[in-house]
This record gives structure tokens, sequence and C-alpha cells, in this order.
């Protein structure tokens, strides 16, 4: 039997999924990491950790699946996007990793944005230029590090940083890449006009690839350490958004998925580069070779749910999934709408569809008739609506999107979560008969890029099928509820703009 690999370089941990050639899981495993946080707003990691996990949860998912590692065909690769390692001439780690959720870069963002002009950088990278993206990190630390950004020769993105330890190369994927804001997303390629503009040598780049394409082998040494055989080949793979695009099967136009996450994102395929003109929402390089999507992302989803757990029902006795039970019990006590209370989840900062680090959470229409099961009930709609912006702007530009979301992500295990998405969406809402997300996508890659299978679209098609038993069907009634509701929350960023910068200044 033949087998593939796919890694999962994500922020919390690694993840390490072994699947066959039709696609069944053999084996999967995790291991957990730190996260930094030495400043308020900062967000870092030290790749060492990542190399460590990937070294013990490679070996341990091997040894549990039981196989011999000569009958593992290929690896993919996938991660946290965004992410900037910076390595000297000795391929020395110079400094923590800065991650995609940081937000120290406002002023470097505004500092490219006029160097390269607004218009332009748009043209070319079809995105603004966004805190968590990888050029403000390069330029934060020239501005602020000089003699680390002296010693400097490679940035790397996180998955990209394990590649090189696996196979001696530096290489990326178009994919990952688009989110640099270096990258001609039109051309699928880097942008000679941006780096010259900020000054910036494409050497400190690594090569990039199409998903599919290998990019080296396991060398002798990887393979002592982490159970692969040498010389297995190494595709490009994908960030982890294109990755679990290609692992929910979203690899033709109409298709729509909907992870609810740490951080929300709706992602559609597209056959064309088709980008928000208002920049509202990204468009990147898709995993499937030639094509591109469009992504909304909030960066409090499930991270909203989380903080509420934590703040205000964890007790250390029970469990978190028996805490995230009991709050969604609540929840169902109340009617659509909370009774008036709406949640603005926007707790550190938003991506899509306003690139907005100042922004905060609210709680509007907060009354005495309001217990703890509307304030759970709200925060779940208001992640809801937020992601409802997204496809609501990607409706408004003429993005095709059948009526019809396919559900990932820890929230999407809630069917209380799934039925209000299929209600305030307007659209049934469906799980995957088996979810894996990026690891799987990584892992299907690695098969196209081998020659296992013809193309990532027929390959998701044999292996990626809708559980028809989780479908959710919007409710009218509660639809033309939550539509009211959702003007009022739509308004409420438009109006409160002002006062989180006002907020920002003094505090």
């Amino acid at each position: 039997m033949e087998y593939l690999v796919g890694i999962d370089v994500g922020t919390s941990g690694v993840k390490v999924l072994i699947i066959d050639r039709d696609g069944n899981v053999v084996s999967s495993g995790t291991e957990e990491y730190p996260l930094s946080t030495p400043r308020a707003g900062w967000a870092e990691q030290n790749p060492a950790d990542w190399w460590a996990g990937t070294v013990r949860c490679l070996k341990k998912t091997i040894n549990k699946a039981g196989i011999n590692s000569v009958d593992i065909m290929g690896v993919g690769l996938t991660g946290q996007m965004h992410g900037s390692v910076f390595l000297d001439r000795e391929n020395r780690v110079v400094r923590p990793a800065i991650l995609w959720c940081d937000q120290r870069t406002t002023k470097e963002c505004a500092e490219i944005t006029r160097d390269v002009g607004k218009k332009r950088v748009f043209e070319i990278t079809c995105n603004p230029v966004l805190t968590g993206f990888q050029a403000p990190k390069i330029i934060w630390m020239r501005n602020n590090e000089p003699e680390l950004y002296k010693s400097t020769v490679k940035v790397l993105l996180p998955k990209d940083y394990i590649r090189f330890l696996l196979t001696g190369e530096f290489a990326t994927d178009v994919s990952d890449a688009s989110g640099t804001s270096m990258f001609d997303v039109r051309k699928r390629r880097w942008s000679d006009e941006i780096l010259a503009k900020l000054g910036l040598s494409k050497t400190l780049l690594p090569e990039s690839f199409e998903s599919t394409e290998i990019t080296g082998y396991i060398t002798k040494e990887a393979s002592k350490m982490t159970g692969l055989n040498e010389q297995t080949p190494v595709v490009a793979g994908a960030g982890d958004q294109a990755a679990g695009g290609v692992g929910n099967g979203i690899v033709e136009e109409g298709l729509v998925s909907v992870s609810l996450g740490t951080s929300g994102v709706v992602f559609a395929h597209s056959d064309k580069v088709s980008p928000d003109p208002k920049g509202r929402l990204h468009t990147f390089c898709h995993a499937v070779p030639g094509r591109w999507h469009l992504m909304g992302v909030m960066l409090s989803a499930g991270g909203s749910f989380r903080w509420l757990r934590d703040t205000f029902f964890a007790d250390g006795k029970d469990s978190k999934k028996h805490t995230y039970d009991a709050m969604t019990s609540l929840a169902k006590k109340v009617t659509p709408g909370s009774e008036g209370l709406i949640f603005l989840p926007y707790l550190t900062g938003e991506r899509c569809p306003y690139p907005d680090p100042e922004a905060r959470g609210v709680f509007f229409g907060l009354s005495l008739k309001h217990k703890k099961e509307h304030i759970v009930r709200s925060v779940m709609e208001g992640v809801t609506f937020g992601l409802k912006d997204s496809i609501r702007i990607m409706q408004e530009i003429g993005v095709p999107v059948c009526a019809r979301f396919r559900i990932s992500g820890g929230g999407g295990k809630s069917d209380l979560w799934c039925q209000m998405m299929a209600d305030i969406f307007g659209g049934n809402t469906v799980r995957l008969s088996s979810e894996e997300g990026p690891s799987y996508g990584a892992a299907i890659l690695a098969g196209v890029g081998t020659g296992l299978y013809k193309d990532v679209v027929s390959a998701c098609k044999k292996m990626i099928k809708e559980d028809d038993s989780s479908l959710f069907k919007p409710d009218k009634k509660n639809n033309t509820v939550y539509n009211k509701f959702y003007g009022l929350y739509n308004n409420l960023y438009k109006v409160l703009k002002e006062q989180f910068d006002n907020l920002a200044e003094i505090s």
C-alpha cells in the first residue's frame, strides 16, 4: 500500500496525518508548543519548538501507523501563514519568529503603502498591506532591530523553515507567498517592483513553486531524526487556508467553506483573479495550480467563544468540552437575536472586512433583562454575523457562491452553531464525512505531486464527501429575524470606528 504524509505547522501545535492512496486516514498525531506575547499586541514563537514538535510527531505517527516508511510516497507541508523566520549566513535563527496575529507593524504598513503606492500595491498583490503580513515584519525589523536585520540573509514562512530542516532547500509555494505583500498574485511570482521600492533584496526570499511541485527530498539527517525514508519527495504544499480549502474540496467555482476555529474563514475558489475593489477580502493564489481563492478572515471567531469560556465559565472542575457543551445548552434557551443583545467580535482587532488593529469587542444593547445565556448566544451570533460579512461581499462582487456551505473547525461541531449559520446565511450548511483540514489537503497535494493522483480536482472528488446526515436547512422565520439584527450589526463598526481610534490613543 502507498501512503502520503501531511504536516501542519499550526499556531498551537503541529499535526501529522498519514493517509493511504484512497484517502483513508491511517494515523494522526499532534504535538503542542507555547506562544509568547512579550508585549501587548505581539505574538512570537521559537522555530526550534516547531521542529522539535515535528520530529516527535512524525516518529510517533509513523510508529502508530505501523507502516514501513519506504511506502510513504510523498510529504506535503502546510501551516500558519504570514509568520517570519529570520536566518543568518549559518542558517541560524536570529530572533523569535513574528506570527500572523502580531499587531506591532501598523507604522510599517503605512510606510510600505506610501513607498509603493496604495493603488499600485493593490494592483500587484490584490490586497492592502496588513499588520499580519510578512513584508511589514521585515521592515519593522529593519527599523527597530537594525543589527539583527543586517545579519539576516533569508526570511522564511513557518512551514518553509520546517521544509528547510527536512530537505535542506529554501522554497515556498504561491498560496503562502500571496500573504507577504511582496508577491505578484496575478503573475504568481515575487514582485521585483515592490522589492525594489522597499529596498529589499530578492535573495532574502525563497524560490516560489506551485503547490503540487516537488521542492526537495528528505535528507539523511532528517531521516534519522523523523523516521521518514531518505529521498522521500516533499512538495511545495500550501498555507493553511489554501490547504484547508483542498482538504474541504473547495477546488471548483461555486463551492464555499466556512471554518470556525480560533479565527473564522470564509473560503471560495475562483478560476480567475477577482479581487474585491475595496480590499475587504483577501485574494490569494490557490493551491490548485493556475487558480485563485478569495477569503474573508475574522481574527476572533471561535477565539471569542473561548475567551467567554475562560473568562466567565471555566472553574477548573469540568473539561473544556463539557464547558462548551454547557454554554451552548444555555444559548438554546434564548430566542434568535438574543433579545436585542449584539456582540462585535473584534477582541484582537479585525482583518475582514475591516482591516483595523484598533477595533475592539463590544456588547451592544445590554440591559437588566439579559442573563448569561443571552451573552453566550450573542457571542455565537456576532461571530456568525461577521462571517456573513464575507459571504455578502463575495456575492456583491460576483463570486459564484452556491447556497450550501461546507462547515469545519471546532465551532462547526456544534449543531446549534451550524443551524445558526444556516439561519443567518440563508443557505444550507453541511459537515464533511471526514474532517482533517489543512493536513489532509497537504497530503492530497503530495499525492498529486508524486503522481498518485492526476490532479487536485479529481483527487478531491474521489476522497471528499459531504455528510448529508449533518445537513442544516435555514428556518425562514429565524432568517427574517436575523436579517434585521444583521442590519444593526453591520452599522455598529462604522459608528464606532472613530471611537476605537480614540480609545487606542489613551489606553
